[in-house]
């Protein structure tokens, strides 16, 4: 089996067991996150294999993160997460690429980001739940952040935090690789 049906089939499960922990209904959270209810029956029967985007709003709207609707049996305490088990969920031809690193229920969805972005590349979101914020430095490179509309520079060495409840978008308008690590900090599901 490949890695890929291993994570289809863990976020078959997930969703299933998050949606009956919150006690959503399929409309429901369809309509809390905004995806059709047909994209979450194929889903939750492992017939699909649903864009970095799409399982982000699935996580905002279950209040749990993309970590957890990965694998959601909870370990120890303490848990160490090889490198190798890093989840690249998103990529480009040209080397782009994000990896989610770890993630925890910190009481709401806490998520770390490895990211590297290759020059002219860019990567939009759309926006979290209010109160969601992101935390990002950058390693290399420059960052052209994104905020509504509103860019910002982030050189090599610096850091940066914004509230994410409105679109944003990472982007390398520089002429080498950028490479960064990034917090999500959702606030948990009321």
């Amino acid at each position: 089996m490949s890695d890929l049906d291993l994570l289809t089939q863990s976020l078959a499960r997930s969703v299933k067991h998050w949606r009956a922990v919150r006690g959503f209904t399929l409309d429901v959270l369809a309509a809390r996150a905004g995806v059709s209810r047909g994209m979450l029956i194929q889903i939750e029967q492992a017939r699909t294999n649903p864009s970095l985007g799409t399982v982000v709003k699935i996580g905002d709207a279950l209040g749990v993160s993309i970590t957890t609707l990965l694998d959601y049996e909870q370990g120890p305490n303490v848990r160490v997460i090889p490198a190798d088990q890093a989840v690249r969920l998103w990529h480009t031809d040209a080397g782009s690429y994000n990896r989610l690193l770890a993630g925890t229920e910190a009481p709401g969805p806490l998520e770390m980001w490895d990211w590297r972005l290759m020059p002219g590349e860019s990567s939009p979101s759309d926006p979290h739940p209010t109160g969601t914020t992101e935390l990002l430095h950058v390693m290399a490179g420059e960052l052209t952040l994104t905020v509504d509309g509103v860019e910002h520079r982030v050189p090599a060495g610096a850091s940066v935090h914004f509230e994410a409840n409105v679109p944003h978008t990472y982007g390398n308008t520089g002429d080498t690789p950028m490479e960064m690590v990034m917090a999500v900090s959702v606030p948990p599901v009321t």
